[in-house]
């Protein structure tokens, strides 16, 4: 609040300096090293897009691309992927019986790192397509890189929308304002309410995966995939609201994802910004679908293997990337296989049956692979994967079902966590996804305040004690 009072108390032209003094101080109460990385990182970027925006001469416009690239992508394996490698390599390297001496720098991984490196290669791509104009200013692009509200988990803006913002002169907008106070409170109460009491249940069986049988293990997937969407989505509500404050608009990175019918229609839908810039640096320059089909089933494996490293220095990681670059693959290759199916069963004469067995078969799929995703080892993963089949014989016993159910938390623990959940899904029920920024402002007066007095209130008494970090600030 501090920061917004001093932002429009200070002349126009001057406040790209109020934000950007904001950022780097927010984030230098993570480590204080924190902002001299992302310094280096900017400056790096700032020189070489202009002098490659100068640059006449193609080979030499190439050498400063490749610069840029290589020096930005340096400094985030440096950080989160050299360790991950060496002790890779002496994994596989022991096993063939050969001594290998480990050099992890073991150092601490920037928040945000993976965030702010994508928005600075898609810059440099963009500058050097001529899609847009090297900024010239260095505080405002600067800011462009560290904007506190996206800084730590996204969304991943492309210059040619966020910039243009950061030039333009804003003025106090009570109705933009009020918008982005709602979109706060929704965020907080998807990340304190609905994900955070959700997680209370999921840690148990994923701290501990042997110590469960199937009724649990599933139990415990299927909260996961709703922890993990209101965790990063509520993320994205606060930052979203946040900008609003300041007259910014941020992109959307969701769109009711466990509503897709299909994996691909899943990566449309979830975390948009990332997919769209894999989309559009990665799986297009690769030739995407414009190839000879073998080569292009290899693009989705690629481009989501690499999905899967952007998220963590991890071989879970690697593996749930791959998992759903393997989906898109058997999704073509059965394509006409599934038509013929689903005319043979009659279901392309009752499309909306057919639409939801669509949707719980991509939510089914989409959640086993989130398995791989949380789990804390690659064992751990497997074992759940391969264990989801016992223990249903007891499913009729009373004392078995409270204690996979509950998992020897107190009931009332469980029934907020549904309560709120069915309470989440009720709203975007209600409020198409167009409108959801603007949380109900078309609903009758008694209605929007009894909606918002409901998740304030959520918010204040029913959040658990501390705020756990959000999860996608890991990455």
């Amino acid at each position: 609040m501090i920061v917004l009072v001093i932002f429009f108390l200070t002349p126009a032209r001057f406040r790209w300096g109020v934000l950007l003094a904001a950022s780097y101080y927010f984030y230098g109460t993570f480590k204080l090293f924190y902002p001299a990385v992302i310094a280096v990182s900017t400056l790096l970027a700032y020189i070489t897009a202009i002098a490659m925006e100068r640059e006449q001469q193609q080979p030499k416009k190439n050498i400063y691309l490749l610069f840029g690239l290589v020096a930005n992508i340096g400094i985030l394996f440096t950080f989160k992927y050299f360790d991950f490698l060496d002790s890779s390599l002496q994994q596989v390297l022991g096993t063939a019986g050969i001594s290998f001496e480990s050099h992890a720098l073991k150092l601490l991984i920037p928040v945000g790192i993976s965030f702010y490196t994508f928005q600075i290669i898609s810059y440099l791509a963009d500058v050097y397509r001529g899609d847009t104009r090297a900024e010239k200013h260095p505080g405002i692009f600067a800011l462009y890189i560290s904007f506190f509200p996206k800084l730590l988990a996204g969304p991943i803006e492309r210059a040619g929308r966020l910039i243009p913002q950061l030039h333009k002169d804003t003025h106090f907008d009570a109705w933009r304002f009020t918008s982005g106070l709602k979109l706060i409170c929704w965020g907080l109460f998807k990340k304190m309410v609905v994900a955070d009491r959700l997680a209370v249940f999921v840690n148990i069986v994923f701290s501990d995966p042997q110590g469960h049988t199937g009724l649990s293990l599933v139990f415990a997937i299927f909260l996961y995939s709703f922890q993990i969407y209101c965790d990063f989505s509520g993320y994205t509500d606060i930052a979203i609201g946040l900008a609003r404050l300041f007259g910014i608009d941020l992109s959307d990175n969701f769109n009711r994802p466990y509503t897709a019918t299909s994996i691909a229609d899943f990566w449309r839908r979830w975390h948009i910004s990332l997919s769209s810039w894999l989309r559009d640096y990665l799986y297009i320059p690769l030739g995407g679908s414009r190839v000879r089909v073998p080569r292009h089933y290899l693009n989705y494996l690629i481009v989501f293997l690499i999905c899967g490293l952007w998220h963590g220095a991890n071989w879970t990681f690697v593996v749930w990337g791959l998992i759903h670059g393997l989906y898109l693959v058997f999704g073509r290759v059965t394509g006409s296989l599934r038509a013929k199916a689903t005319a043979a069963a009659g279901l392309d004469k009752a499309p909306v049956l057919h639409r939801r067995i669509r949707i719980f078969l991509t939510f089914i799929l989409v959640s086993v692979a989130w398995v791989f995703f949380r789990a804390n080892t690659f064992s751990d993963a497997i074992y759940i994967i391969t264990h989801l089949h016992t223990g249903w014989g007891n499913i009729l016993n009373s004392e078995f079902l409270d204690a996979a159910m509950f998992l020897g938390r107190p009931k009332i623990d469980m029934f907020i966590a549904v309560a709120s959940l069915v309470f989440f899904g009720l709203v975007h029920h209600i409020e198409p996804h167009e409108k959801m920024r603007d949380m109900f402002s078309g609903k009758p007066i008694a209605f929007r305040f009894v909606f918002y007095y409901i998740i304030t209130v959520s918010v204040l008494v029913l959040s658990l004690p501390g705020l756990a970090d959000f999860i996608y600030f890991q990455f």
